[in-house]
Formats: structure tokens, C-alpha cells, sequence
């Protein structure tokens, strides 16, 4: 009987055997899956420091189902020391911080890479600056047993214009013929959420697809917090234990979780039974354990609030929607911060109307959906989306989604989207987020309603004013014979007030739409 054999493997080892869990699972998806990472890379990198996005990307067919992929943007760039890193180790990254941003692992720029590497043995060139004197050029490969970077080349130059930003290049196995419709359609979206941001696709055929931006107001950039007792674990706590200096429970308390104060954590310590002054190096395992169950079930604890956050905002996504439908009307709403397990989250909607909006077959609805700036276009009858769309009663608002020309925007922002997946494309039915998506879906319901019901007014006033405009020169005169008398009845005053009324009511829902 043969002995198993033990051993371990490094992350980009385990990622090399299981790429199809982040998106890599086919030609198809894999281009999809790249262009969409290293792009969403490029927009945080602007993004967060309050940088107006200038993000171009190009698609160069090398032959043999071999395409080369350029992305180039204006970020604050990678530091010269990082770069390496930054780009040839599996999950190594600025993102595992509380605070919202496009990446969650640290994993996709760098899968991206790699599989470039095992598909078209490729290495990854990247120049970067981070506004300095100097730029510098490095070409990269993954260790894939070892998960750390191998330097092929690196050059450093001078940089007299102090260009800042990265570029990245590198071939990989992909199908942009098949894979076009979601890339055009990725771009696109992510205009709609981004307004403020110009984007350029190149793609093989030499085609431009450019999206200029129509506003250069910005979202605020998200804020890094503390974590809050609500989301944490054993593990979390045991490691900030680990790392503390405070000398008592009350500090440790009031310096490592947010909104959580001095008076709160008396409160809090006085409740479960835990000495103020007590060292927390000094908690057994049995306190340890109390302690983390009661923070997740103690109701003096404020709630989060929404600094780490960064929605869109009412007016860019109303900017937006406008630019690429151009519709009758737009309702726009954010609900307030909420939270699920101690993570704060914004759900922000939209409902369109009429103009560009096209009509879906019966069975279909036009359903665009965001999770912290990114379009989600897979999965869409798994997401929790979908799931509130249909619960809804549209038949109460006088709306008819399989007739009537309308589009519905959901974008959910969070330290920790909810997602059911390692590749980031739908999100599970959490209640919170469930509650919060109907309320804001039926928020924009109603304006939608008393929009088409002042449409619905204005029409019937339009069609009375054409009758009498019609018949009423002709009742005058008939009633001036009829009365012997020789001179008509003025009737224009009749007129002017149906007309008055008339464009009243259509200055109204015009007023709305806009």
C-alpha cells in the first residue's frame, strides 16, 4: 500500500490549477476577465487620489489566437521598489484595507498576468512614474512554485515632463471576436458610472471606441476605517491583541474599532463582565471568546457610517444615464448608509424611461448593475438584483416592464461587497442589501408613476384644447345667428386659458424629467 505524499503549494501555484475560479476559464472569458481588471486597476489607481481619469487600452491580434493587450493610465503610479511586486506576486496589493475599492484579493491584475505567462509564454512589461524625476521600465515574469517576481530587465530614465501614471503590456491566448459584445458593452457601462472619466478602446480591427467625460466633478475618494465589533472574528481580534500597544481593555477598544469611543467601551466591558484595566494580553481563551460573540451582538455600538465609502451621487449618475439614453425621464435615488455583519454599504438606483431605451422581448428587462464602480455582466438571474425586480408589484405604479421601454440601474457600494463568487459577478441575497435595492427601486417607481400620470393630464388637456380650437369658432358663430345678433363672442380668452393650462402641465413633467 503506497504512502500519500504531503506537500503545499503557494498561492500562485493554486491559482495557476484553478484560474477558472477567478475568470480565467476559457479564451473568451479570460479576455473579457483581463481587460476588466487591468482597467478597473487604472481607475483606482486615479480615483483615489482625486485624479480625473485618462484611461486607453488597445488590443493588437498577434496571430494564432494570440492577442497583445496595452493599457495606459494617468494614477499616481507604482513605486519604483514595488513594481515587482505589484505585478508578479499573487495577492499582493494596496487593496486589504476597509475601505471600498474595485479589488477585493489583490489577485486580478496579477492572474491576468500570469495567465499570459502560460498561455502565450509571455512576460509582462510595465512602465510606471510616480510623478518624479525618474520612470522607470520593468520587464517580469511570476515564480510560479515560489509566488514572487523574476526581474528580467529594468531601466530607470529621466523624466523631464514628470509624467505620471503606469503602463502595462504583455500577450496572452484570447477570442475577441466572441468576446467583443461584453467588452463593448463593459466600457460602456462603466462611462455611465464614471462621467467624469474619458476612455479609449482601440480593438483589433482598428476600431476607436472613445467615451469622453461631460462633467470633471469627481466622486469623493473612499476613506480607509477601522473595523467595526459588528464584522469582526476571533482571528481578527486574537491578531490585534498580537499587535497592540494599549495597556488596558478600554483603549484597546477605543483604538482599534471604529466608532467606538471611551464612555461606549466602558459601557460595553461593564456589560460583558471584562475589567477596564485588564491587559489584553492577558484575556484567556474563554474571555477571548465572550469578548468576540457579545461585540457582535451588543446594541450600544453606533453603526458604521459611510466615509469609507464612495457612491456615485444623484446628479453623475443622472449625468450618465442621460449621455448614453438619452430617456423621457430618470429617476434617480440613494438610500442611506446601512450595514450587513458590521460592513457598511450605499445602494444607489435609477429608473429610465422612453428615449433611447429599447424594448426587451417579453421574458427580458434591461437590468445594468454596478458593484462599487464595476459593471457586473454575467449571472444577472443570480444576483440579488434580479431577485427584487421580479418581487415587485410594478403593476401598483402603472409600469409594465415587458411593454413599456425602461431600464433599471442598481449600484451597491461597499467595504466588502457581497459577492458569490471569487470572479466578482453576481451578489448573494443578503436581506439588508435586499431591503435597501426594493425601497430604492420603488423610490424611483413612484416619480416614474406621477411622471406618466402628469404626461397622461397633459395629453387629455392637449386633445380637449384641438376640439375647442376646432369647433368653438364654429358654436360661436353658430350661436350668433341663431341669437340674431352680428357680432361673435370673443373666445380667444377661453382658448388662452386651456393653452395656459396646457403648458403648465407639460413645463411640469418636463420639469421632472430634467
Amino acid at each position: 500500500m503506497s504512502k500519500e505524499k504531503f506537500q503545499s503549494i503557494s498561492a500562485a501555484d493554486f491559482f495557476y490549477r484553478n484560474r477558472e475560479i477567478a475568470g480565467f476559464d476559457n479564451p473568451v472569458r479570460a479576455t473579457y476577465t483581463i481587460i476588466r481588471e487591468l482597467v478597473e486597476n487604472a481607475l483606482d489607481a486615479c480615483e483615489q487620489y482625486s485624479i480625473l481619469p485618462e484611461i486607453r487600452f488597445k488590443l493588437v491580434d498577434q496571430g494564432n489566437s494570440i492577442l497583445k493587450i496595452k493599457v495606459e493610465d494617468n494614477g499616481i503610479g507604482v513605486p519604483y521598489e514595488q513594481v515587482p511586486y505589484a505585478f508578479g506576486q499573487i495577492l499582493f496589493g494596496s487593496k486589504y484595507t476597509l475601505r471600498q475599492s474595485r479589488g477585493i484579493f489583490g489577485l486580478g491584475g496579477k492572474m491576468a498576468v500570469l495567465y499570459g505567462q502560460i498561455t502565450a509564454h509571455s512576460t509582462v512589461k510595465v512602465l510606471s512614474s510616480t510623478g518624479g524625476f525618474e520612470k522607470y521600465f520593468y520587464e517580469l515574469s511570476i515564480n510560479v512554485p515560489e509566488n514572487r517576481p523574476i526581474i528580467k530587465r529594468k531601466e530607470v530614465t529621466p523624466n523631464p515632463g514628470r509624467w505620471r501614471g503606469t503602463v502595462i503590456e504583455f500577450n496572452f491566448e484570447g477570442d475577441y471576436v466572441r468576446a467583443k459584445p461584453k467588452l463593448v458593452e463593459y466600457v460602456r457601462q462603466t462611462s455611465i458610472l464614471m462621467p467624469y472619466a474619458n476612455i479609449a478602446f482601440i480593438d483589433p480591427d482598428g476600431v476607436l471606441y472613445r467615451f469622453d467625460r461631460v462633467t470633471e466633478v469627481m466622486t469623493k475618494p473612499a476613506e480607509e476605517v477601522k473595523p467595526h465589533p459588528h464584522g469582526v472574528d476571533l482571528e481578527i481580534v486574537h491578531r490585534m491583541i498580537n499587535a497592540t500597544r494599549s495597556s488596558n481593555m478600554v483603549d484597546f477598544l477605543a483604538n482599534n474599532f471604529h466608532r467606538v469611543g471611551v464612555a461606549t467601551a466602558m459601557n460595553f466591558l461593564k456589560e460583558v463582565k471584562i475589567d477596564p484595566k485588564a491587559n489584553p494580553k492577558t484575556l484567556d481563551a474563554k474571555d477571548l471568546l465572550r469578548l468576540v460573540n457579545r461585540m457582535k451582538e451588543y446594541d450600544g455600538f453606533q453603526p458604521p457610517d459611510a466615509q469609507c465609502l464612495s457612491p456615485i451621487g444623484v446628479e453623475l449618475l443622472k449625468k450618465g444615464i442621460m449621455r448614453e439614453f438619452r430617456p423621457e425621464f430618470v429617476e434617480v435615488t440613494q438610500r442611506g448608509a446601512s450595514a450587513y455583519s458590521g460592513y457598511p454599504f450605499i445602494v444607489e438606483a435609477a429608473i429610465a424611461y422612453g428615449g433611447d431605451i429599447p424594448l426587451t422581448p417579453p421574458d427580458e428587462m434591461l437590468v445594468l448593475r454596478f458593484a462599487n464602480k464595476i459593471p457586473l455582466l454575467y449571472d444577472l438571474h443570480s444576483d440579488v438584483a434580479m431577485k427584487v425586480i421580479k418581487k415587485i408589484n410594478w403593476q401598483r405604479y402603472k409600469l409594465n416592464p415587458a411593454t413599456m421601454p425602461l431600464a433599471f440601474f442598481i449600484h451597491i457600494c461597499a467595504t466588502k461587497v457581497p459577492y458569490k463568487t471569487v470572479g466578482k459577478e453576481y451578489i448573494a441575497d443578503r436581506p439588508e442589501v435586499e431591503y435597501e435595492i426594493e425601497w430604492a427601486l420603488k423610490t424611483c417607481a413612484r416619480a416614474l408613476r406621477m411622471h406618466l400620470a402628469k404626461k397622461e393630464k397633459a395629453s387629455i388637456v392637449q386633445r380637449r384644447l384641438t376640439v375647442f380650437e376646432k369647433y368653438l369658432p364654429m358654436i360661436a358663430q353658430f350661436s350668433t345667428e341663431l341669437s340674431g345678433k352680428e357680432k361673435v363672442p370673443d373666445y380667444d380668452k377661453v382658448l388662452k386659458r386651456l393653452e395656459t393650462h396646457a403648458r403648465e402641465i407639460e413645463q411640469g413633467s418636463a420639469g421632472e424629467a430634467e
